[in-house]
C-alpha cells in the first residue's frame, strides 16, 4: 500500500461523505495505490452509519468503530495503527483541513527527503478569546518543556511509515499527539495552509484546559519539581515560625 489517508468522526455527519469523495479523489492523482482509515469515536450521531456504507460500495475504505468516545487523539493514534501505507496522511473529516492539500503535502516531503511535512497556520482562526487562548496555552507549553511545539500547527500532516511506526510506540494512555508528533523526531518541515474556520469547535473551554495540564503534566517535570520545593518552603517557614513562637 502506498499511501492511507486517516481521519476520525465524532458529529461528522454532513462531511464525512464529501470528505471521501475529494479525499478520494485527491489520491488517485498521485497512486492507484490508497486506502483511507476512517475511526469512528464514539459519534452520537449517523456518521458511523455513513462510514459504514461507504465501506461496502468501496473497498478502499476502511472503518475502526471503537467502543465509546475515547477523544480525538486517541482515535488519530488507532487510526494510524490501523493504516498500512508507506505514507500516511492524517487530516480531519471537517473539511476545515482542505483533502485537496495532499499535493502541496507529498510534493515538499519528495523534494527534500523529509519524515514528515506537518500543516500550520500563519494567522490562527477564531473570536479573540479563541486566539489568546491558544498563544497562553503554546507559551505556556513551551516555556515548561524542551521540545518546542509548532505555534499554530493542525492535524494534517503526511508522514513516512519510519515515523508513523516510531510514533506508535508511545504508549500513554491519554495521549496528548501534539507533544508526541514533536518528541518523535525525524525530519520534519512545516506547510502554511489555509484552514477554514467552521465558526464552532466540540472542545469547550473546560476541554481546552483540561489538555493544557494533560500536555504539561506528560512532558514536563516542573509541576512535580515546583511541588517539592513549595513544600519545602512551608516546610521551612513553619520551622522558622516554630522557633519564633
Amino acid at each position: 500500500m502506498k499511501l492511507s489517508i486517516v481521519t476520525t468522526i465524532y458529529k461528522s455527519e454532513a462531511t464525512i461523505e464529501e470528505f471521501v469523495r475529494r479525499a478520494s479523489d485527491a489520491a488517485a492523482k498521485i497512486t492507484d495505490s490508497f486506502e483511507i482509515v476512517i475511526v469512528g469515536d464514539g459519534s452520537p450521531d449517523n456518521a458511523l452509519a455513513l462510514a459504514v456504507k461507504l465501506a461496502r460500495t468501496d473497498a478502499r475504505v476502511k472503518v475502526v468503530e471503537l467502543s465509546r468516545n475515547f477523544g480525538h487523539h486517541k482515535a488519530l493514534m488507532t487510526g494510524l495503527a490501523h493504516a498500512s501505507g508507506e505514507l500516511c496522511f492524517l487530516i480531519d473529516s471537517d473539511l476545515e483541513e482542505p483533502p485537496e492539500t495532499l499535493a502541496d503535502f507529498w510534493s515538499r516531503l519528495h523534494a527534500s527527503d523529509l519524515d514528515v511535512v506537518y500543516g500550520y497556520q500563519e494567522k490562527r482562526s477564531g473570536d479573540l478569546m479563541r486566539r489568546l487562548g491558544g498563544y497562553i496555552a503554546y507559551a505556556v507549553f513551551n516555556l515548561l518543556i524542551s521540545a518546542k511545539i509548532p505555534t499554530n500547527h493542525l492535524t494534517v500532516r503526511l508522514m513516512r511509515r519510519e515515523y508513523v511506526d516510531a510514533l506508535l510506540l508511545h504508549r500513554e494512555a491519554q495521549p496528548i499527539i501534539g507533544g508526541l508528533w514533536v518528541v518523535t523526531g525525524f525530519r520534519q518541515v512545516g506547510l502554511a495552509i489555509d484552514k477554514k474556520d467552521k465558526g464552532q469547535t466540540s472542545y469547550s473551554f473546560r476541554r481546552r484546559w483540561q489538555m493544557l495540564l494533560d500536555s504539561v503534566t506528560n512532558f514536563s517535570e516542573a509541576p512535580l519539581v515546583g511541588i517539592f520545593y513549595l513544600g519545602l518552603a512551608i516546610a521551612l517557614t513553619s520551622a522558622l515560625v516554630g522557633c519564633w513562637l
